[in-house]
């Protein structure tokens, strides 16, 4: 990784940091995707004006690294510790310690990006379900009914968020 961005890099620092040179602006975005970028920044700031000043920075963290991982599919634990630099048996007792589990950070962090997700007409519900690492819309169209009582079409239909 240090080899790749040409300076060291420190997994599981208190803080997200990435600094370029002020002539990296002028460079090219390759692939870029102007639309994902203005729904993910939308989504990224609705989210942090609903946050809780009392929030947990662990928990921060947490959903953090289960953000990067959901469009990959299935997200494991073990992975979301590595990548926080500590074991999993650690992260699951830092978590018990704070009062929460792995599990319901993941479905409570799924849920509130569907319903999100949802308020955007655009974005069709099969690609809601790739962006919460759902393989098949009907497994996210279940477990969108188990967490609000509503499929994702009537929940749209009805316009309650």
């Amino acid at each position: 990784m240090a080899r790749f961005v040409g300076t060291k890099v420190e997994f599981g620092a208190d803080k997200d940091e990435f600094a370029l040179n002020v002539d990296a602006r002028e460079l090219p975005l390759i692939h870029a995707d102007s639309y994902l970028n203005d729904l993910l920044l939308k989504y990224c700031e609705a989210a942090l004006s609903d946050r809780k000043d009392d929030s947990s920075q662990l928990r921060t963290r947490v959903e953090n690294a289960i953000s990067s991982l959901l469009p990959h599919g299935r997200v494991r634990v073990e992975d979301v510790a590595r990548s926080l630099g500590t074991s999993e048996r650690t992260l699951a007792r830092k978590l018990s310690d704070e009062g929460l589990n792995f599990t319901e950070i993941l479905q409570h962090l799924r849920r509130d990006l569907a319903v999100r997700y949802l308020d955007d007409r655009k974005l069709q519900v099969s690609k809601i379900a790739w962006l919460l690492g759902f393989h098949e819309v009907s497994a996210f169209t279940h477990a969108f009914k188990r967490w609000t009582g509503k499929t994702p079409s009537e929940m749209r239909t009805a316009g309650a968020y």
